[in-house]
């Protein structure tokens, strides 16, 4: 015999909306500070704690880089506008706006990448082996071309999570860690709430799942179609050393940054080096590589490495927004959560409050995927 749900009340102040966040992840928790700081009851589950997955295993690079097509490029510079805001308003957040040195292009490539950024108005230049040297003295070999991005930063990412998630709380949304939804609460094509683990009903008016790995089975019986891939990404990790960068790095063989905490995160990319089928190996390939980059000489011990999984739509785009034809249903899963987390939080706080579509998600809606 299997217990029945039982519900539960559903918001602390009825004029207000209810809304469940499912996911503390720093989408999660950005999609609650920003529903919290505009007045709706808020309530923020997640099966572990505040940034405890695919965000703690984050390289965390807040950019608009290389690579993305315009319309993404413009979200990722809205995006980074709002951590500006966001650093702002939440100084305990301690985003490190130390700007990037970026030539894991060819050269042609490079002044492309210059040029096409200029224009859009991202904050970029070319710089050559003598100046390279004056932003990061501990290379080894400075590039000869390299495009410095003033305007880009780092923040630590689990502890980003952890704060948004504490701000949230301080302005009366509910957090509950070691939480697990099991599935949503549908009825007549309208989403009600969610079913936890135990069989408990929490009610709400609204809810955004931001689960990551986990929001395709979330969704799925509202009859929601969401491809997801979560290629694995290595880190490694080294012991705390004195400064030696000063901004991020990102050469052709590894993306390196140095940590708030004094140890250098690096991967084959900023998405982490494939594990393969010995990460051991391809850890201790890397910890090389990082050698190589910063000279023999410079001490470095390699302390560990974390393999993480990246949640990205089909498309490699994000998937943001209400759920069409389902009422009271949201979703927000991407890769790029770092970057990305406070435009999100914004819009979609805006969008479930308000009804308002923000044209810079028009092409990113999960819709997309229908059939």
């Amino acid at each position: 015999m299997t217990s029945q749900p039982h519900a539960v009340s559903s918001s602390p102040a009825a004029a207000q909306p209810h809304v469940i966040v499912v996911g503390a992840g720093i989408i999660g928790a950005s999609i609650a500070w920003h529903l919290a700081r505009r007045g709706a009851a808020v309530t923020l589950l997640d099966a572990a704690r505040p940034g405890g997955v695919a965000t703690a295993a984050s390289f965390a690079w807040i950019n608009a880089s290389w690579g993305n097509p315009e319309p993404y490029v413009r979200l990722r510079m809205a995006a980074m506008a709002g951590w500006r805001g966001l650093d702002a308003e939440l100084p305990a957040l301690k985003v490190a706006w130390t700007g990037g040195l970026l030539w894991d292009l060819p050269e042609d490539d490079l002044r492309a990448f210059a040029a096409a950024h200029t224009a859009h108005g991202y904050a970029v230049r070319l710089v050559d082996a003598a100046e390279a040297h004056r932003l990061e003295p501990a290379i080894a070999v400075p590039p000869t071309l390299a495009v410095h991005a003033r305007g880009e930063a780092a923040v630590e990412p689990a502890a980003a999570a952890e704060t948004l998630a504490a701000a949230a709380v301080e302005r009366g949304a509910t957090l509950r860690t070691d939480t697990t939804v099991a599935a949503l609460s549908l009825a007549d094509g309208r989403v009600g709430g969610v079913v936890l683990a135990d069989g408990t009903v929490v009610a709400a008016d609204h809810v955004i799942v931001a689960a990551g790995v986990a929001t395709p089975g979330l969704v799925a019986p509202a009859g929601v179609t969401l491809p997801l891939t979560d290629p694995p990404g290595l880190l490694i990790r080294t012991s705390p050393v004195p400064k030696l960068l000063n901004g991020l790095v990102m050469a052709p063989a590894l993306h390196v940054r140095q940590a708030a905490d004094g140890r250098l995160v690096a991967g084959a990319d900023f998405g982490g080096a494939d594990p393969g089928t010995d990460a051991t190996a391809t850890a201790d390939r890397v910890f090389a590589d990082l050698r190589s980059l910063l000279g023999a000489d410079t001490p470095l011990t390699l302390d560990g490495f974390t393999v993480g999984c990246r949640p990205t739509p089909a498309d490699g785009f994000p998937a943001v927004g209400r759920i069409a034809g389902v009422e009271g249903l949201s979703v927000a899963v991407m890769h790029s959560g770092v970057t990305l987390a406070p435009a999100i939080g914004a819009f979609l706080a805006d969008e479930v409050l308000t009804g308002r579509r923000e044209p810079l998600l028009s092409p990113y809606r999960p819709e997309r995927f229908a059939g």
